[in-house]
């Protein structure tokens, strides 16, 4: 591991966590993607403060985590607003700003969405291990030594030029997406979408879901109408690969929403989440409100194009 030493770690809060954008390409070997749950404020957060939008970054979850700066640096916070602090004042949003050596950064409690991303200039340094630095937390690798954060770490960054040409930075508000329930997701149809009564699939695109609190980084967990399966159609299937977004409806006909903590999964999967809509998916509280809207696959692809657009527009308005 190589850095700077940049953060010291005075209290971890939840669940607090070094990750980038996923380790892919790993599936085959059993390694789940892991990475941030909400990729698009991580990459906003990089660019931000002048990193690769790859670079890694701190999730954090909900409240308590407080981080000593041991340096001089640029900071952005994107992603849920945890109302995070700089010492006694708030800490402003989608926007790089400087922060001194002494100065503790702290996130004191939700106000919207579920996970804030901490980039600093630079990344934070850590091993990478089959090419990324996420943590994954069920296989203990990765990240900072393949854990989630404790009170005392030291956090290290590469060390960067040029630190007032990062300062002030800020994410035009059409970027800044809108975290609140109830949520509306839109999916596309399938893979097995066919092993469902017509009941079933209108059940599950009129329906509205609440979040469970038994969710986690590898799913989010609904209650509410059971979806059918057709009579003939077993509770399982032959486990096989899956993608975050993808919705298994195991036996008790209550969806699950899969998240990038597996690889596979042996539930029929009634459909996908489109993926101009995985970054929510990262936002979503227990006790939250989801619904479903089925959408044809050019629709799907608009959306991502009309996303991205977006994103462009603002990496090159930064040049």
């Amino acid at each position: 591991m190589t850095g700077t030493s940049t953060f010291e770690v005075v209290a971890p809060g939840i669940m607090t966590s070094v990750q980038d954008l996923g380790r892919f390409g790993c599936a085959g070997l059993g390694v789940a993607p892991s990475g941030a749950l909400d990729g698009f404020a991580v990459r906003v957060a990089n660019l931000l403060v002048g990193n690769p939008e790859s670079a890694a970054v701190l999730e954090t979850t909900l409240m308590g985590l407080r981080l000593r700066a041991l340096r001089e640096s640029v900071v952005a916070v994107t992603g849920g607003d945890l109302q995070p602090r700089l010492g006694a004042v708030e800490l402003p949003m989608w926007r790089s700003l400087r922060i001194q050596e002494g100065e503790v950064v702290a996130f004191t409690g939700p106000r919207s969405g579920l996970r804030a991303y901490l980039a600093v200039a630079g990344g934070f340094e850590v091993d990478p291990i089959l090419g990324s630095r996420a943590t994954n937390l069920a296989s203990g690798f990765g990240g900072f030594e393949g854990r989630l954060l404790r009170k005392g770490d030291i956090l290290s960054a590469a060390a960067v030029d040029g630190l007032t040409r990062r300062v002030g930075r800020a994410a035009d508000p059409g970027l800044i997406p809108a975290y609140a329930s109830p949520w509306r997701l839109r999916v596309v149809w399938g893979p097995q979408d066919d092993d469902f009564s017509d009941e079933g699939k209108r059940t599950f695109v009129s329906a509205a879901f609440t979040v469970s609190p038994d969710s986690d980084r590898t799913g989010i967990r609904l209650k509410g109408a059971a979806i059918r399966r057709l009579p003939e159609a077993g509770e399982s299937i032959i486990s096989e690969g899956i993608v975050s977004g993808t919705i298994q409806v195991p036996g008790d006909g209550q969806p699950i929403i899969i998240l990038g903590e597996t690889a596979s999964g042996g539930y029929r999967k009634i459909a996908t989440v489109i993926s101009a809509d995985l970054p929510l998916l990262g936002q979503i509280t227990p006790g939250d409100e989801v619904a479903f809207e089925a959408v044809p696959m050019d629709q799907a692809v608009q959306a991502l194009r009309e996303k991205e657009g977006r994103l462009d527009a603002f990496r090159l308005s930064l040049k």
